[in-house]
Order: C-alpha cells, then structure tokens, then sequence
C-alpha cells in the first residue's frame, strides 16, 4: 500500500531548458501534501541526447508542458541510465482529479 493517493502522467512532453524547447517521454507522479499544504510532483524524463547536452549532468530549472498543462520544476542529476529526475512543487504539469464525479471516471 502506498504512503499517498498518487496522479500521474505518462507520455510526450515538451521541456523547456535554458530557453531550448525540445520534446521528450517523462514519467511522472504526484500528491497533495497535508502537512505542509503543498502538492508534489516529481518523475524521469526518457533518455534523450539533447537534454543530456543542455543540461550537463547538473541542476537545471525547467518548464514542462505535457499536453494543456504547463508547470515549472528542476532537473536534477542523471540515473546511471541517463534519465533526469523532475520535481515541483504546487501545479503539476497534467490534470489531477478535483472532484469525486472525476475520481470515479
């Protein structure tokens, strides 16, 4: 059993890093945080060379839009297989159920 009641996405996306927009594969998750008020979101983005270049292994802000959903976030270092972690805090970049007429869709 999870810890929390996570959304999610998975699919195409677009990045935006260091004023370079390129498309890409992400997995993300995310959940409301009621201790401190505050949604989470965070995932990978697939394997893709030119993000590898702009952001050179190292902590990068980004834009991320994945369909009619935009929100900011960080990259941060590579897996060992050349994935970069994302996260952000409040709006995530895909839609999260907010009532119970969309939770049982």
């Amino acid at each position: 059993m999870s810890e929390h009641d996570e959304d999610g996405y998975s699919g195409e996306a677009t990045l935006v890093v260091d004023g370079v927009s390129l498309t890409t594969t992400v997995e993300l998750r995310g959940y409301f945080q009621p201790i401190d008020g505050y949604y989470r979101w965070y995932g990978r983005v697939a394997v893709n060379e030119e993000l590898t270049r702009l952001a050179g292994g190292k902590k990068k802000p980004v834009t991320i839009q994945a369909g009619a959903h935009t929100a900011s976030g960080e990259l941060s270092d590579p897996d060992p297989w050349g994935r970069y972690r994302i996260t952000g805090t409040s709006t995530p970049p895909f839609h999260v159920p907010t009532t119970l007429e969309e939770l049982n869709a």
